[in-house]
């Protein structure tokens, strides 16, 4: 055997009064919402700092961005040092106690 309730909701009038601050159509605060919502509607969200695109950083980036359009290879990181051989290693080592001696 199931128990089934059934529960019949009472129909909710349209000018039921709303709870809260009353909202005034032409206030300073509802029109900042509408122009926000225009803004957002339009893609713009405007979070964070703007963008200054005379700035170094920005001309840097723009330059990278043309690298790799372009089909130009970046390079990561910090260039590695060539490793001096061992016959190199030792005619520096000899030229600097030289150096001091002298």
């Amino acid at each position: 055997m199931e128990n089934v309730v059934t529960i019949e909701a009472a129909p909710v009038a349209a000018t039921e009064k709303r709870r809260g601050r009353p909202v005034v159509p032409g206030s300073i605060r509802q029109m900042k919402l509408l122009e926000k919502a225009e803004r957002i509607d339009n893609g713009y969200v405007g979070r964070g700092r703007p963008i200054n695109s005379e700035s170094k950083r920005q001309q840097v980036l723009a330059e990278r961005l043309a690298k790799i359009s372009s089909g130009i290879e970046i390079k990561r990181g910090r260039p590695k040092m060539a490793k001096p051989t061992p016959e190199e290693d030792m005619q520096q080592t000899l030229t600097q106690v030289f150096a001091d001696c002298l």
